[in-house]
């Protein structure tokens, strides 16, 4: 009788051991997923933040020729 009982808490024991690694894989994958997420949503957001910056420097340095025309004497 104490050889099965041996035998069930060693498997009990596995089990549960089994299931903890599982869980500690599974919330690896979950950190690397959404490290791959939140990147892929950086990466469009960065470039239009960018583009959105050098339009208005572009739109700034309209303005500045367009005041500096209207400012130069005429000849």
């Amino acid at each position: 009788m104490s050889n099965g009982t041996s035998n069930d808490v060693s498997g009990a024991i596995s089990n549960l051991l089994d299931t903890l690694g599982k869980l500690a894989q599974q919330q690896v994958e979950m950190l690397t997923s959404g490290i791959k997420t939140a990147s892929g949503l950086i990466e469009p957001l960065g470039k239009t933040a960018t583009d959105l910056v050098s339009n208005l420097i572009g739109t700034l340095n309209q303005v500045l020729q367009s005041v500096s025309a209207a400012i130069a004497p005429k000849k």
